[in-house]
């Protein structure tokens, strides 16, 4: 399925060829924009530009996997977010990308939460995950699409934050936080002194998952088996 070209980059090879030219062709960024598409997503996840941009390029091997795997495909989370994103531009997405670029509808079926639908999601993205070598020719990067038992290995519990009105402050092992918390001077003993006693509110006003369920996003999309 791949070759080599003269780049020495990966290609894909004849019955694919025209489509995944399409998609690398397909730029997401709004010409003109003094807020395109991979700043705004570099901003809300707090990623640097070059790992954004890796990112946005796993995302376009994600829908090359949902169009030609012939089997339900699973995002990785860092996948996952350009894939939310890219769905709220509405035009491009289904006026473009979809019918022009892949040349067919790619919806997103979030999980309906549950140990089954877990288990379900965790064998998606096995099958994504070996399908991707098997597709692309080389192994996905593990620093965006982590090994299975590490993208589903615990339910995680992610809410929107605006960190101008907030720190960011990672929770120490074996430390339960919940509502209204103070965290321990002892356990941010290396911050600067005035971290060191933090409140977090119960109610930020910065609700809202960004995750799509239990144990992450499934992100599984319908009609891709074929």
């Amino acid at each position: 399925m791949i070759h080599q070209d003269s780049d020495n980059r990966n290609s894909v090879a004849s019955e694919h060829s025209a489509l995944w030219q399409r998609i690398l062709g397909f730029s997401l960024d709004q010409a003109g924009s003094e807020l395109p598409f991979s700043r705004r997503v570099a901003r809300e996840n707090g990623w640097s530009t070059d790992y954004t941009q890796r990112v946005i390029e796993e995302y376009k091997r994600f829908a090359f996997l949902a169009t030609v795997a012939g089997h339900w495909v699973t995002p990785s989370d860092p996948v996952d977010q350009v894939w939310h994103l890219h769905l709220t531009y509405s035009r491009s997405y289904w006026e473009d990308f979809c019918p022009n670029v892949l040349g067919r509808a790619l919806h997103h079926e979030p999980t309906w939460g549950g140990r089954a639908e877990q288990q379900r999601f965790t064998g998606w993205y096995q099958q994504t995950f070996d399908s991707y070598e098997r597709l692309l020719g080389h192994p996905a990067p593990s620093d965006i699409w982590p090994h299975p038992a590490i993208r589903f290995g615990e339910a995680q519990d992610f809410v929107r934050i605006n960190k101008a009105c907030y720190w960011l402050i990672l929770k120490p092992q074996g430390v339960a936080l919940g509502g209204s918390a103070t965290l321990a001077a002892s356990s941010l003993a290396p911050l600067d002194q005035k971290f060191q006693q933090t409140q977090i509110p119960a109610n930020s006003g910065a609700s809202g998952t960004a995750g799509c369920g239990c144990g992450g996003c499934g992100g599984g999309c319908g009609g891709c088996g074929g």
